[in-house]
């Protein structure tokens, strides 16, 4: 019998990342002569680093006291401290942080502004994460990060005492665990506010995965192993089914009996997979890869 073998609708690119991408590509194209440097990675993918690179869109990881050009901030968004760094080392600064993040960044200042204790759900040296934190702490010191409630238990008294707690999301966090620690929060405060941050496209993404997975003998996650999301959704899936989390096509020679073993697979990708990536992973599984 022919293997049934379905893709995500939701896999790959979100808008977040393909605006990044796609913008900072036409940086390029439109500037040809000028340097032009993203700090940090534009996006967790190797493949399409290598690309930017060919086209001479540097990574850098390390700004130079002294630049020259323009200095991408990437989709994850950087502290309003980074910001005044890039423009003092001479560079001209274009903002590629994703709506969806300036609005987590947004949401933690309005709440610190207004006196709650911070806490941000969310990996706490993730880049999104640190940016977040960073722009909540320009008004008030009380702001922590935690993605589990043995995190948070070495400030429960101080959470208590201050009675007004205040809840933002890491955009590509699980809806678990935002609610295991709501929950725990909710023993603690007098006044709780959440601010539900998820994206909308992770929360989809995520929703139909699970779906999938119901009704599947294996699931490929596909995207880097650096990727919150992509990571999350592996997590999520294990938990359902036979998951495997790969970042390429060559990665699939490791389970050959898996996926001879199974019938039906279902293939998704997080946010910053390409789409030439997830064909040569369906092509090699049809038997048409190289």
């Amino acid at each position: 019998m022919p293997k049934e073998i379905r893709l995500a609708k939701f896999a790959g690119f979100c808008y977040g990342v393909k605006r990044a991408v796609e913008t900072v590509k036409k940086l390029k194209l439109e500037n040809p002569q000028r340097e032009i440097c993203v700090l940090g990675e534009l996006i967790h993918n190797t493949q399409v680093i290598e690309e930017l690179d060919k086209m001479g869109i540097k990574s850098i990881h390390t700004l130079p006291k002294k630049g020259s050009g323009v200095c991408v901030v990437r989709s994850h968004g950087e502290s309003p401290e980074v910001f005044k760094q890039i423009e003092q080392a001479g560079f001209e600064v274009f903002d590629l942080t994703c709506p969806d993040v300036k609005k987590v960044q947004q949401q933690a200042i309005e709440l610190a502004k207004e006196n709650y204790y911070l806490v941000i759900v969310g990996k706490a040296q993730h880049p999104e994460v640190i940016a977040i934190k960073a722009n909540a702490l320009q008004y008030s010191s009380n702001v922590i990060v935690a993605d589990t409630i043995e995190q948070i238990q070495p400030y429960a008294n101080g959470l208590k005492t201050h009675k007004k707690i205040g809840v933002v999301v890491q955009t590509t966090q699980m809806i678990s665990t935002l609610n295991e620690i709501v929950t725990y929060l909710t023993s603690l405060a007098k006044e709780l506010r959440i601010a539900n941050t998820i994206c909308q496209s992770t929360s989809m993404r995520q929703s139909e995965a699970i779906e999938l997975a119901k009704d599947s003998d294996l699931m490929i996650v596909v995207g880097s192993k650096k990727s919150a999301n992509t990571t999350h959704l592996a997590e999520i899936l294990k938990d359902i089914t036979k998951t495997i989390h790969i970042e390429t096509e060559k990665e699939l020679d490791k389970y050959e009996e898996l996926i001879e073993a199974s019938q039906k697979i279902s293939i998704t990708a997080g946010a910053s997979t390409p789409d030439n990536v997830i064909e040569k992973v369906i092509k090699k599984i049809n038997g048409k890869g190289e």
